[in-house]
């Protein structure tokens, strides 16, 4: 699983309950009423008993737990709440939670039976703090709903659900490669077995996975079956465990199933333009706008063929969809033919309707550059595609971001500045300048020496102090300069001649107006 870059986690969620030993307290101005909750246990039929399932940590102190008989454990416990369980009624909960996991956390979510969740967060941890403030966000939300859970996050998700139930914290994060020795203390059940491996571990002395690792693998498989070496390889990362997320209903998504292969561009352009008519009446019945849409095709051999577009702002418009997804079409290999096509938005937003109040009145109406951003986009990549727009900063290079193309920026400032402004200021070479406010005489840059024959300035500009301590005193003096070539350069030299906290009188090229 490391090979494949997965980091799974599997969070245990047992049970709702409250501690007895914090009483529920609810004040209002007249009296106060203090409520005090019984031991809890869920009785349900195992095989042709009745035994205790979950118990809460109530009962758990006072001698219940789970696999008690229930007659054993009413005699043990006279007031003792006994509560028969809704396996379905739990199996529903998990579900739903593996669905808020898929909208909020990671795109890979699914049932752990028949207590847990496994979440897959490969790719997608930094998108909330990293692992280790992912997993504590994860038990904060556990308990505002109510709920206790262990959290272990490891390189597989046999090893994480082997954590998250046996390991010794409620949250557990093994580092990579760490595997082994993180299982190595813990209990042969943590591996998933059968109760008849558990049996026979316990008859040949197996009592922690560390001791099934010195054996050679065929011996094991005779004592405990080959499903036992599969869970050990799986747990270990010999073998692979793929995750099957829990899908999302709510996802508009249309199918086309063909009674024929196909191969052509204009067949596939054909089926594109019936998936996307149908998946525009799903969106318009749901007021929504697709801003991505990926393409699935199914090849005869079972291999798939997958691209994907994206929309700068929400739409179901069919001939701007199709513009975009025919430039995919020379991305897809039909191979021996194309049988069976998928079409889904995995994200949308709200659209409503159009108000053409003021094109039918005959006002002008701004042109949305959307479509042209969007075919752009399609073509040389989004991250190519953007508007420059003004930020509040009197350091040129912080005073421009980028920002959506579709969005128009705020006012700019008055301040003259050069068409072409680097990332970087560039450093000069043999500058010759009069002290302290004259521009350059001659400087060479790009190993090219350049003379100045004109100049303008300078314009002062002070360093952000509250940012960092280097800028408390510093200070830029910009000059724009013109060669006798006719070039105009907007250059700037660090300090103001006086003072030696305020740079160390180094020139930079920062700009060309031309």
């Amino acid at each position: 699983m490391r090979e494949l870059g997965r980091r799974s986690e599997a969070a245990n969620h047992p049970y709702k309950s409250a501690n007895p030993s914090k009483p529920i307290v609810s004040a209002s101005r007249l009296n106060i009423k203090i409520t005090v909750s019984a031991p809890l246990a869920l009785v349900g039929k195992v095989g042709r008993r009745e035994e205790v399932v979950a118990a809460c940590t109530g009962a758990q102190a006072l001698g219940i737990h789970a696999g008690m008989a229930a007659t054993h454990a009413r005699a043990l416990v006279s007031d003792l709440d006994f509560r028969p369980a809704d396996p379905e009624a739990d199996t529903a909960l998990l579900d739903r939670l593996a669905l808020l996991a898929v909208r909020r956390w990671s795109p890979i979510a699914a049932v752990t039976p028949a207590d847990g969740l496994w979440i897959d967060l490969a790719g997608c941890d930094h998108l909330h703090g990293g692992e280790e403030r992912f997993c504590r966000r994860l038990l904060a939300f556990c308990r505002r709903a109510g709920f206790t859970a262990r959290v272990a996050v490891a390189d597989t998700p046999g090893a994480a659900h082997a954590l998250a139930r046996f390991g010794r914290d409620d949250l557990t994060r093994v580092e990579p490669r760490g595997t082994v020795e993180a299982l190595s203390p813990l209990p042969v059940a943590a591996l998933r077995l059968t109760p008849t491996a558990l049996t026979a571990a316990r008859k040949f002395g197996f009592e922690r996975i560390a001791d099934l690792l010195p054996v050679a693998r065929g011996p094991l498989a005779r004592r405990l079956g080959l499903a036992a070496i599969t869970r050990l390889d799986q747990a270990l990362g010999g073998m692979a465990e793929p995750i099957t997320p829990r899908e999302d209903a709510e996802v508009p998504a249309v199918e086309r199933r063909l009674l024929e292969p196909i191969s052509t561009a204009e067949a596939i352009e054909q089926v594109m333009g019936d998936l996307l008519r149908d998946l525009a009446e799903l969106l318009q019945a749901k007021g929504l706008g697709a801003r991505s849409l990926r393409l699935t095709g199914l090849c005869v051999d079972g291999s798939e063929q997958i691209v994907a577009v994206g929309t700068s702002r929400p739409t179901r418009e069919v001939t701007h969809l199709l513009r975009l997804l025919k430039l995919r079409i020379e991305r897809i290999d039909p191979g021996m033919g194309l049988e069976q096509f998928s079409l889904v938005a995995p994200h949308t937003e709200p659209l409503d309707a159009v108000d053409l109040g003021a094109v039918l009145a005959g006002e002008t109406l701004v042109r949305d550059p959307s479509r042209l951003v969007d075919l752009i986009a399609g073509r040389i990549g989004g991250h190519a595609v953007f508007r420059i727009a003004p930020v509040e900063s009197h350091v040129p290079e912080r005073a421009v971001i980028r920002s959506d193309p579709n969005r128009v920026p705020g006012d700019w400032p008055a301040w003259q500045r050069p068409i072409r402004l680097f990332a970087h200021p560039e450093p000069l070479h043999r500058v010759m300048a009069l002290m302290p406010d004259q521009p350059p005489k001659r400087f060479e840059w790009r190993g090219k020496t350049y003379k100045v024959v004109a100049g303008d300035g300078p314009e002062r500009v002070h360093g952000e102090w509250w940012r960092r301590d280097a800028e408390v005193w510093a200070i830029r003096d910009y000059y724009r300069v013109e060669d006798e070539t006719g070039g105009r350069y907007w250059v700037f030299r660090r300090g103001d001649g006086f003072e030696d906290d305020t740079g160390d009188l180094s020139w930079w090229m920062h700009g060309a107006f031309g």
